[in-house]
């Protein structure tokens, strides 16, 4: 089992950053892929940024470079720095923690961005 703990979200105004942070703790396998989903009101889940096992990192349409996605692997953390957001970026982010072996596909809490002046 492993457990997620998400942290860093909140209100900014429109072309602020945010960091958002999630740990992952429990039994933590040596491959495993971690990222970033959001869902805004009304709207599906969609993918903000997501490493895979093999170090490949994904990024959602929409981010046209103004997010990164790091991972402490040492700490089993994986870091979202949000550069330049719009109010269009305000939703719930969740954090997910994905592996084949074992098959794990754990959620965080989910953590409020709200970009407004």
């Amino acid at each position: 089992h492993v457990q997620l703990v998400e942290s860093g979200g909140g209100l900014v105004q429109p072309g602020g950053s945010l960091r958002l942070s999630c740990a992952a703790s429990g039994s933590i396998p040596s491959r495993y892929a971690m990222g970033w989903y959001r869902q805004a009101p009304g709207k599906e889940r969609e993918l903000v940024a997501v490493e895979n096992s093999s170090r490949e990192t994904t990024y959602g349409g929409f981010v046209k470079g103004r997010f990164t996605l790091s991972r402490d692997n040492a700490n089993n953390t994986a870091y979202l720095q949000m550069d330049n957001l719009s109010s269009e970026d305000t939703a719930v982010y969740y954090c997910n923690f994905h592996s084949v072996t074992p098959w794990y596909d754990f959620w965080g809490q989910g953590t409020q961005v709200t970009v407004s002046s």
